[in-house]
């Protein structure tokens, strides 16, 4: 079989995904390799099923794959047949392959948002990091920092037995300590803080606002967010405002894109030019620090 007789039919499911870059990442990176890709918006706000039912839908309508994004990333993991190391390190499954007879969850943030970071912000320093969220975003950017050689971890998290979870999950990197304080607390950590991530929702669509007030962001302070709808989100303008090192969204969505790529196809995408594409989709300056 040549590569124009292979047909994939992948998608997305969240919550108010309809401004999502993923069919166009994907399908562009497709047309490159001579592939029948399509990419579908499987929307939870418009279908009255939960995302169970909508994974049995996808496996019975002959889907490859689906990416698993906000609010499900760890409800998902109650329907899959096996996880990757990976996917069971962090708890959270961004990207299910579906092979025969099984449905199998692999996470490829940890690599997406390490990938961004390392393009964005090449040489930061990584003593202390605060983390806002501890959700499944929030795992593999934690699990990230830890190979970057974060040394001490604050977790702050509105959920404090989520934050425990997650603390408790990193104790496979004892390079890296992690402590737990609660939103309050968090502006006192980040002035002795070298830079703050944010993993929640707070600021991307429909969750609009700042995770943590502009004031608190001091002059040696860099700033990574995994939103990128929108890419420029309150937290990193009020971080550029301030002339600080920032590291957006852009970068995590397209090196994840790339690692889902490969699992749903077996092939090994062009990452340089899936960032080109990105730069393109995003507009005027949307892809600066991709």
């Amino acid at each position: 079989m040549t590569r124009s007789d292979q047909r994939f039919l992948v998608g997305l499911i969240g919550a108010g995904i309809g401004t999502s870059m993923s069919p166009p990442l994907h399908e562009l990176e497709a047309d490159r390799h001579g592939l029948r890709y399509y990419y579908q918006l499987i929307d939870l706000r418009e279908r009255d099923r939960t995302v169970g039912e909508l994974l049995a839908a996808a496996r019975e309508l002959g889907f490859r794959g689906l990416n698993i994004t906000h609010p499900v990333k760890q409800e998902v993991l109650g329907y899959l047949d096996e996880l990757s190391p990976e996917a069971a390190e962090l708890g959270a499954v961004n990207t299910v392959v579906f092979e025969p007879g099984r449905a199998v969850g692999h996470n490829t943030d940890r690599y997406g948002f390490a990938a961004g970071l390392a393009r964005a912000l090449p040489d930061v320093c990584f003593d202390h990091v605060v983390q806002l969220g501890a959700g499944g975003a929030g795992a593999a950017v934690a699990s990230a920092l830890a190979a970057a050689g974060v040394r001490r971890l604050t977790l702050v998290d509105v959920d404090a037995g989520r934050a425990r979870r997650l603390a408790g999950a990193m104790a496979v990197h004892p390079s890296m300590t992690v402590e737990i304080i609660s939103p309050g607390a968090a502006p006192a950590r980040l002035a002795g803080a070298d830079g703050l991530v944010n993993a929640t929702p707070i600021g991307m669509e429909g969750h609009p606002g700042v995770p943590i007030a502009p004031e608190h962001l001091h002059a040696e302070l860099w700033v990574a967010d995994v939103i990128y709808r929108p890419l420029e989100t309150e937290l990193i303008r009020a971080a550029r405002e301030r002339g600080l090192r920032v590291a957006d969204g852009g970068g995590m969505v397209v090196s994840q894109a790339a690692a889902s790529f490969r699992l749903f196809t077996g092939i090994a995408p062009d990452e340089r030019l899936m960032i080109e594409d990105f730069s393109r989709l995003a507009g005027p300056g949307g892809g600066a620090d991709v």
